[in-house]
């Protein structure tokens, strides 16, 4: 027996633009998808549960800088944090995901 979820219950596929993204970390928007591709940036999504049902929060990490976006289920933006990471580097990142 598996917990997978019937497809109606599957959440719908999370989209950013990537300008959000890349005026974040000052970058441009093809950078911004060529790091995500290679792994240099990353991200987490966290859907709602409770109080903050029909909401998610995304976090992405460059370096140690971090944007973490507040959005309804919908996709429209709530609110947009950005913030430093200390002591997250690259090579830290690497060494965290190695086996």
């Amino acid at each position: 027996m598996t917990d997978r979820k019937p497809d109606s219950e599957k959440p719908a596929p999370v989209e950013v633009d990537a300008k959000i993204i890349a005026d974040a970390f000052s970058l441009d928007a093809a950078t911004v998808q060529n790091l995500m591709r290679a792994g240099e940036i990353t991200s987490l999504c966290e859907r709602g549960e409770g109080e903050d049902t029909g909401r998610m929060r995304l976090t992405f990490w460059y370096g140690d800088r971090a944007l973490r976006l507040i959005m309804t289920d919908a996709g429209a933006l709530i609110s947009q944090t950005r913030f430093p990471v200390p002591g997250r580097t690259k090579a830290k990142q690497q060494t965290a995901t190695r086996p």
